[in-house]
């Protein structure tokens, strides 16, 4: 459990510098280059990442089990883990209606993703690690609205074709992950 928790630290502290300390990030980026620092954000990421799979996998080798979940919330789980996958592909697709409305649609993909699978699971580790994931993510998207009305950010209207791209991406990548990847890259079948 200490390596996951060890994990979640360093990769939502990471991802938590914006949020809690912009002025030294903008400081940081500015003295050591911006390309030094993607470099250091991107490998401290990936080693909080590592952490967090290694930690999960010995903590589901000695599972804490505090509640089974019904059922029905196994169910809307899926449904959820699909609009997670959308709100995710709206991010990276340019002149989309989804993210004109909602603006940082992958704050809330991953909002939805933690939700999801706080409802489907109920292990320890599970609820550290989506917990947590679900917490930073409510912290972040208040912060970055926030930020967005501070700084007068203007989202350009989104287009349809835009918006359907985005809507069969995340429904393709959604199914190939739930009906392929998640039970090979985590040991879970979803449906199966």
């Amino acid at each position: 459990m200490k390596l996951l928790i060890a994990g979640l630290v360093l990769f939502l502290g990471v991802h938590s510098v914006r949020m809690l300390a912009e002025d030294w990030r903008t400081r940081m980026r500015a003295r050591l280059g911006t390309g030094t620092w993607k470099g250091l954000y991107s490998l401290l990421s990936l080693a909080g990442l590592a952490l967090i799979a290694w930690g999960f996998d010995q903590a589901r080798d000695q599972p804490v089990i505090l509640w089974t979940p019904p059922a029905a919330l196994r169910h809307s789980a899926a449904l959820l883990t699909l609009l997670a996958f959308v709100l995710l592909a709206a991010a990276y697709v340019p002149g989309n209606r989804i993210k004109a409305r909602l603006h940082h649609p992958m704050v809330l993909g991953v909002k939805t993703w933690a939700l999801a699978h706080l409802l489907a699971t109920g292990m320890l580790a599970h609820l550290l690690l989506f917990g947590s994931f679900l917490v930073w993510a409510i912290v972040n998207y208040s912060i970055s609205r926030r930020r967005d009305r501070r700084d007068g950010v203007q989202y350009p209207a989104g287009r349809w074709a835009p918006t359907a791209v985005a809507l069969v991406l995340g429904v393709a990548a959604w199914a190939v992950f739930a009906f392929g990847l998640h039970g090979l890259l985590i040991g879970i079948k979803p449906f199966g």
